[in-house]
Order: C-alpha cells, then sequence, then structure tokens
C-alpha cells in the first residue's frame, strides 16, 4: 500500500520501535488514505487526530505481537525496572 511505511516489529527492526517510528508510519498512513500531505486548516484536527488513532493501534498491535524467538516486551520492561 505505502512503500515509505516500514515493518515495525522485531527482528525486522533491530532495536524497539521508537514513538517517532510508530507516529511516522501512522502519518504515511493517514496521508496515503486520505490523499492529503497536508491537510488544509479546516480538516487539521481530524487529520491530526486520525494521526493520533493509528499511532495509538500501532503501539497496541506492537505491544501484543508475540514474535517467536525474541523476548516479550513486556519482560524486558520489567527487567528495566528498579
Amino acid at each position: 500500500m505505502c512503500r515509505s511505511i516500514k515493518t515495525l516489529r522485531p527482528p525486522v527492526l533491530p532495536t524497539e520501535a521508537t514513538e517517532d517510528d510508530i507516529h511516522a508510519a501512522a502519518l504515511q498512513y493517514v496521508r496515503k488514505v486520505s490523499g492529503f500531505r497536508a491537510p488544509a486548516a479546516h480538516n487539521r484536527e481530524v487529520f491530526d487526530a486520525a494521526v493520533a488513532a493509528v499511532a495509538r493501534a500501532t503501539a497496541e498491535l506492537l505491544d501484543g505481537l508475540e514474535v517467536r524467538g525474541s523476548v516479550p516486551r513486556a519482560v524486558t520492561e520489567a527487567e528495566e525496572r528498579p
């Protein structure tokens, strides 16, 4: 669909996807679907809301994926806490 959106899950992405990675992918998706690279002022609010919603859904997806051979994200985050 959109060649600019890269795969954000391990092992394709060697490290965890950052918030910036997720936001960039969400922005590219909304741009592609809406047909607007930058929306007009009267569409800005709904455009930004869509980017935020797609970013949240993407983060939830990545958090919930179980990739064989890798350590679950919740385990690595728990280990990082003191």
